[in-house]
């Protein structure tokens, strides 16, 4: 990495006493770029700068299409046994420097350790080996024409260039998969990571270019803010990006699918949530208040899969009361720091959220919203009951520690509140009876229901994405390879 500071023996440069004197360059055709304009990056535990990220310019987007243009015929046409290769040794290199890359998450985004290097560089591991062994099941097909003496091959080809577009909440396993599974088909591609944790997204080109990926198929850019809209705009234009796959809000995810949909060009789209968790009369109440103190308040909440809303039975509200604020006592009591979200935005957006629903009529049933912490940045768990439809709680994702606890009085009534969202992510159902989690999970709008777990649940075997305005398409597994081949029908007269 690109710094005027010292460097360790093994390439990774440790930082200056002045922050701007690390700069975290960007990576365009197998080259570290620095460039005039920057911005800083900041530790939101404490407000300080850590370091300066060098910001894409829209002649940057361009050289990174060319770079990943110019790379395509030959990596597209490279052996799956080479490409599994190099997705194995990049596998074995993330997993020799999860400690490092745990503590640029820990810092960027202000994640737990348990979060950042125990949970998403060993999945991001388990990712690559997965996508690694699933290249050589790419195939196409030999159909039957119906005509006499005509026959036919379908191809399974990459698309080309592919943009992909990362968020910073879990920048591992979303950056890596935002690329990995383009890559392992054949395409080049383009990495676009935020602003907020951008030198977790040089490191998943680091792990590439160290792994022997050829130059100019992994290419990775960041920007300031104000630069979004310009090189945004310029990547998806460009005619020789073939595709584009966007993990993030539903809001902006709205506009590049506009943007992508004017220039004819396929998407796929993980978008935002409001994930509930039915607590049905025959659940096990500890192991549901448990599964939903960490499905609520992982991370801080800011996981697109958390639990927004739990959704219990009349006949068990109280006793599940009791045992969900000692789950939370237990995780996230006293003796814990308060959880620390990435801006002071977010903060304050929860904060309003149960400022109005309280307005409203509802109770918070535990934490409080008005106790001072240690940064503006920090916030502890909230519950609040008596939610009705009339507040923004209801319909809004909160993106953050708060949680809306509603009694309902039957199962089918858990389930049109459920679905009464515009998202349709994933959920949870809690109930000891198999058959009933499977009645309920059928009637869910959601791209998958968890029985007896919490709603954030993401394996690279398991096909992931939403329904509604939570997204289209599906990373992970075949699915996730297949979203970036195309087929190709050619028939020959015999």
């Amino acid at each position: 990495m690109a710094t005027n500071g010292t460097t360790k023996g093994n390439g990774h440069s440790t930082t200056t006493s002045d922050p701007h004197d690390n700069v975290i360059p960007l990576l365009i055709n197998g080259k570290e770029i620095l460039t005039s304009t920057t911005f800083d990056v900041v530790d939101p535990s404490n407000g300080k700068t850590l370091w300066a990220a060098s910001s894409a310019s829209t002649d940057h987007a361009n050289e990174a299409v060319t770079a990943a243009q110019a790379a395509f015929p030959r990596w597209s046409k490279t052996k799956p046994s080479a490409r599994r290769d190099i997705f194995l040794k990049a596998a074995d290199i993330l997993a020799s420097r999860a400690e490092e890359l745990g503590q640029y998450m820990m810092q960027e985004t202000g994640s737990e350790a348990a979060f950042a290097g125990g949970f998403n560089v060993p999945n991001s591991v388990e990712m690559l080996r997965d996508v690694a062994g699933r290249i050589i099941t790419i195939q196409g097909q030999v159909p039957v024409c119906g005509q006499e003496d005509v026959s036919a091959i379908v191809y399974k080809q990459p698309y080309g260039v592919v943009l992909g577009i990362a968020p910073w909440n879990a920048p591992y396993i979303l950056g890596f998969r935002a690329v990995a599974y383009a890559l392992a088909a054949g395409n080049t591609t383009i990495l676009k990571g935020p602003e907020l944790s951008p030198k977790c997204y040089w490191a998943i080109g680091s792990v590439f270019k160290e792994a022997g990926l050829p130059d100019g198929c992994l290419n990775v850019l960041y920007h300031r803010p104000q630069d979004a809209a310009a090189v945004t705009s310029t990547l998806i234009e460009h005619p020789a990006v073939k595709k584009i796959n966007f993990t993030g809000s539903t809001l902006v995810g709205s506009i590049i699918a506009a943007q992508a949909g004017k220039n004819l060009k396929p998407c796929l789209m993980e978008l935002g949530g409001k994930a509930s968790a039915i607590v049905l009369p025959d659940a096990d109440l500890q192991r549901a208040a448990t599964s939903c103190a960490h499905g609520a308040f992982l991370h801080s909440g800011q996981v697109c899969m958390s639990t927004e809303r739990i959704l219990v039975h009349s006949s068990v509200v109280a006793d599940f009361i009791t045992a969900f604020k000692s789950a939370i006592n237990d995780i996230y009591g006293p003796h814990a720091s308060a959880p620390i979200l990435v801006t002071s935005a977010g903060v304050k957006k929860n904060q309003n959220l149960v400022a109005q629903a309280v307005d409203k009529g509802a109770e918070v049933i535990s934490g409080d919203c008005s106790k001072k912490e240690a940064s503006e940045t920090r916030m502890r768990p909230i519950v609040i009951g008596g939610v009705k439809k009339d507040m923004d709680i209801y319909h809004h994702e909160s993106f953050g520690p708060t949680v809306s606890l509603i009694e309902v009085s039957s199962e089918d009534e858990a389930i049109a509140i459920a679905n009464d969202t515009e998202y349709g992510l994933t959920s949870a159902v809690f109930t000891s009876n198999l058959a009933t989690g499977l009645r309920v999970a059928k009637q869910i709008e959601s791209g998958a229901v968890h029985i007896n777990n919490m709603t954030i649940h993401d394996e690279s075997n398991l096909p992931h994405g939403g329904w509604k305005k939570s997204g289209f398409g599906r990373f992970n597994a075949s699915q996730g390879l297949e979203e970036f081949l195309q087929s190709k029908t050619v028939t020959w007269q015999d």
